[in-house]
């Protein structure tokens, strides 16, 4: 039988193709997640579109399934099970957090890249904490359900970034107190 080059070479390239997208896939590729997030000294139970109950303790995040595109609900419940409220949310992108607490968030937008004067970046806006104007492009929540953000609170940024000549950005959110520590060590 003789050899056929071009079928040969296919087949190489389709190998190596479907290997390195299994390689992305298992290790590289950010999973998409929602969770319920409580940090406060307090427990709640809650459900997710009538399911199982759920308990959340002081401090603690739980990943749960929504479903994106489509009206989502949730009921709260305190730690002798009253009904605290019972409410609906739209999810629209693939990760988001669920503000069950009515606690303060800050989504902070981190820049990458070639920057030749990032002070002005940072100077090009500012946002409101504890009375204090300070500068930043930082964006403060305290609604139920949050989904304009990157990296969760569960996440950190890249610890490398490739080398770029352009100004990207990636955005993560954070608890309040978190969020105090992270602004403090890297920008005060």
């Amino acid at each position: 039988m003789k050899k056929n080059a071009p079928l040969i070479g296919l087949i190489v390239s389709a190998s190596v193709m479907l290997i390195a997208f299994g390689i992305y896939y298992l290790f590289l590729a950010k999973k998409n997640e929602y969770l319920v997030d409580n940090p406060t000294t307090k427990t709640f139970y809650f459900k997710i579109n009538n399911g199982e109950e759920k308990i959340i303790t002081s401090g603690q995040f739980v990943k749960v399934d929504l479903n994106r595109g489509k009206q989502n609900s949730i009921k709260v419940f305190d730690d002798k099970k009253k009904l605290l409220f019972d409410s609906a949310f739209n999810v629209s992108q693939y990760r988001g957090l669920l503000n069950i607490a009515g606690e303060e968030y800050f989504v902070h937008r981190q820049f990458y890249g070639y920057i030749p004067n990032k002070d002005s970046l940072m100077m090009a806006s500012t946002f409101e904490m504890d009375g204090v104007k300070l500068p930043g492009h930082v964006t403060k929540h305290k609604k139920l359900y949050i989904e304009d953000f990157y990296y969760n609170v569960d996440e950190d940024y890249d610890k490398v970034i490739k080398n770029i000549d352009k100004v990207e950005s990636r955005t993560k959110i954070y608890r309040k107190e978190d969020f105090k520590l992270f602004y403090k060590e890297n920008y005060q």
